[in-house]
């Protein structure tokens, strides 16, 4: 079992950058595929990017791609997800997910067997 913090978030403006992270107790972290998801208001949650068990291999959805970067310290027990030109659009509560073995449906939530309690961030215009 692990157990997710979440941290990092703010309000910030349009064209700002964050880096949220999220810290992970125990010592299987690097046996974890690692995903960061958020969900707006009225919105289900939506899938942002994943990281393997070692980094070597990541996604993003598409409206991700370009401004932000997942990455992962597996000797900090740490992940993280660096935020570049943030849009208003970008607001919403950021959840970090592990799940062990398999990266199939990498992209939805269901997969996920750990959760934070999320981090907001709110971007404004």
């Amino acid at each position: 079992q692990v157990q997710l913090v979440e941290s990092g978030g703010g309000l910030v403006q349009a064209g700002d950058s964050l880096r949220l992270s999220c810290a992970a107790s125990g010592r299987t972290f690097s046996s974890y595929i690692m995903g960061w998801f958020r969900q707006a208001p009225g919105k289900e949650r939506e899938f942002v990017s994943a990281i393997s068990w070692s980094g070597g291999s990541t996604w993003y959805a598409d409206s991700m791609k370009g401004r932000f970067t997942i990455s992962r310290d597996n000797a900090k027990n740490t992940v993280y997800l660096q935020m570049n030109s943030l849009k208003p659009e970008d607001t919403a509560v950021y959840y970090c997910g592990a799940r062990r073995f398999s990266i199939a449906n990498i992209g939805r939530w269901g997969e996920y067997d750990y959760w934070g309690q999320g981090t907001q961030v709110t971007v404004s215009s």
